[in-house]
């Protein structure tokens, strides 16, 4: 058993659930999710609280444990406040604006690269340097976060590119003449 599949999901006021024998759909303000379920996991809802539960007391099961009850606890979490990720643009004139459905990018390139925003997810730009990704997906957020940061990859010795907000970047450790 997972210590953390073992820990109830509260369910929010205005969220509704459904369970299947595969997947479990979270229906809230934000939107619609449906989490699919590894195969030997089920989820139980009792007085606004879901459970993870496993079919038998296989050890192989704890790892889908874990996962199946934080992927769903996402998913609620996700359909009641959202997710977000900030993204900073720092290099002498790197910038980016929001044109319709794609946003435009300088990042020192010869032309200006175009990223197109997928379905579900909003993306706006601060102060021209200062991107934020939302949606209800934490998964889908985090990916296009990470597809925006590879345009451009931050350059420890520069200090230039595409980072996250808070980053911190490390240089390689020299050589010692011992």
């Amino acid at each position: 058993m997972s210590r953390i599949g073992k820990k109830p999901i509260p369910i929010p006021t205005g969220v509704k659930v459904s369970i299947q024998a595969d997947a479990v759909e979270v229906q809230g303000p934000k939107g619609k999710l449906r989490q699919p379920l590894p195969p030997g996991v089920l989820f139980e809802q009792q007085n606004e609280e879901l459970t993870a539960k496993t079919l038998r007391a296989d050890p192989e099961l704890g790892k889908f444990h874990g996962l199946a009850r934080s992927l769903v606890a996402n998913a609620v979490k996700g359909v009641t406040d959202g997710f977000r990720r900030d993204l900073d643009i720092v290099g002498i004139g790197y910038r980016a604006e929001v044109r319709g459905k794609q946003v435009v990018f300088a990042l020192g390139y010869s032309h200006p690269v175009v990223f197109d925003i997928p379905a579900g997810i909003d993306i706006a730009v601060e102060k021209q340097t200062h991107i934020t990704v939302t949606g209800i997906d934490r998964q889908q957020v985090g990916q296009v976060a990470a597809d925006i940061r590879s345009l451009r990859k931050p350059d420890p010795y520069k200090q230039k590119g595409v980072r996250y907000t808070g980053e911190v970047l490390k240089k390689k450790v020299g050589k010692t003449g011992a």
